[in-house]
């Protein structure tokens, strides 16, 4: 039996109503688990970008690739997984903040992973962070320890990088 691994898979798509629904309802159909997915226009108004996130081993992003490639909404499917490429993601997070040392310790968490304060209250701060997945996963499992009231994150957005390409941050 093959490993299995999360897998980054860029598709460009028509920017038609229902596309969204064929796509995901051909992973849910089979079986097939999105960690994240995100959508939007590219620079063609015409043509939207889904970068979904999901994990298999070889032969169940065989499957994928086959069937989504298949709808006739599909222009391209690139599995970015093992490539060099640029991943980025939002995260929104309320974190509890009860006392002074609480909230000097969170804001010095916040400014070291390079995020923002975006809104405070008595109780809790409010930060926005962005970067890679695991960056966004660290500070999480970090801030855990004061109490996550509320978290939301975009799902991961990705394009490929052409060799020899320097990734700045």
């Amino acid at each position: 039996m093959g490993t299995v691994e999360l897998h980054t898979i860029s598709v460009l798509v028509e920017n038609k109503f229902g596309v969204l629904a064929r796509v995901a309802g051909l992973f849910s159909g089979r079986g097939y688990n999105i960690k994240s997915l995100t959508v939007n226009e590219t620079d063609k108004p015409n043509v939207s970008k889904m970068t979904i996130v999901t994990t298999g081993d070889e032969a169940v992003l065989e499957q994928i690739d086959k069937q989504l490639n298949k709808l006739v909404e599909v222009l391209s499917v690139e599995d970015l997984t093992g490539s060099k490429f640029i991943e980025r993601e939002l995260a929104l997070i309320k974190v509890n903040a009860n006392n002074a040392e609480q909230r000097s310790q969170v804001i010095q968490l916040v400014e070291v992973f390079g995020g923002k304060i975006v809104s405070v209250n008595e109780n809790e701060l409010g930060v926005e962070l962005a970067g890679r997945s695991e960056k966004i996963d660290n500070f999480i499992s970090l801030v855990n320890d004061f109490g996550v009231v509320e978290l939301a994150r975009s799902g991961r957005v990705a394009i490929s990088r052409k060799p020899g390409a320097t990734q700045i941050a």
